[in-house]
């Protein structure tokens, strides 16, 4: 039988809530509504996911597990769909017990990826046996763990693809989505950025001269990292995709036209000749 054509990749997709959203006429289910068909296609593609995120309710993070159990085949039986990063302080003041119920309920689909702070795994079990703490961790803390876990999950990862993106409220060095796409191109890894949405990939995608801002929207001219991006252009991106392609990525609303372009730009890649970690 013919494998699918991206069996075998990783695929880490980058998304948060848009501050943009109602401006450009769109609700919040548009943006999960996006996350949905991304996901769906790519899984059907043979692809795997990856996602850092918290395990807030009705997050981002819950809707993935929900999209790859909708979708996932016959064939995806028992192969693991999902990559779930849990930097240090997002799992840390999470209860043992919700940790170990929810490893449970998604064995053989989705696989909890727990990290320290400086980034190493650290095993289910050995952290059931770590205390909560008992008062809110420091910045510096959320800062440093978060950055190492996207550090990781760069590594691990076959391309990424970016849309929406809260630019306040942040609680790494930079908004979220902006640090983990600079660490994307720093790695000349693909990177697929939507800004649509508007938010932080749209912020981006102004930056680089991908598409023009409305100055209605809410993301401000600046942020921490935003001043990286004006140096980079389509050819950082190193997606398979032409200058025009990447500008017509940048700038649609329609999700069906975005999942074309992330698809015909991850089928003109080769496969990265690498080996894979090993899951514990």
């Amino acid at each position: 039988m013919k494998a699918a054509p991206l069996a075998g990749r990783r695929i880490g997709i980058s998304i948060s809530e848009s501050p943009d959203m109602a401006i450009l006429g769109l609700g919040f289910e548009h943006l999960q509504d996006a996350m949905s068909e991304i996901a769906r296609h790519l899984l059907a593609c043979g692809a795997s996911l990856a996602y850092g995120g918290d395990l807030r309710e009705g997050g981002f993070t819950e809707l993935l597990f929900e999209i790859v159990e909708r979708y996932r085949s016959r064939n995806d039986e028992g192969r693991v769909l999902v990559d779930n990063y849990l930097a240090w302080p997002s799992h840390v003041l999470s209860t043992p017990i919700k940790l170990q119920s929810l490893a449970e309920a998604l064995k053989g689909m989705a696989d909890l990826v727990l990290l320290r702070p400086d980034g190493s795994r650290i095993d289910l079990s050995q952290r059931l046996s770590v205390a909560q703490p008992s008062n809110e961790l420091a910045a510096e803390e959320w800062s440093a763990g978060l950055t190492a876990m996207r550090n990781v999950m760069a590594s691990r990862i076959d391309a990424r693809v970016a849309l929406g993106g809260r630019i306040s409220g942040y609680r790494g060095a930079m908004p979220g989505i902006a640090e983990e796409a600079l660490i994307q191109v720093g790695k000349k890894s693909p990177l697929y950025i939507l800004g649509g949405f508007g938010g932080c990939s749209l912020a981006i995608a102004k930056a680089m001269g991908l598409t023009e801002r409305s100055a209605s929207l809410k993301t401000p001219a600046s942020f921490p990292g935003l001043d990286q991006f004006e140096r980079l252009g389509t050819k950082d991106l190193h997606n398979g995709l032409s200058p025009s392609e990447n500008r017509l990525l940048a700038k649609t609303v329609h999700i069906d036209e975005a999942v074309a372009l992330i698809l015909r730009g991850l089928m003109k890649l080769k496969p990265k000749s690498r080996t894979r970690q090993k899951r514990t």
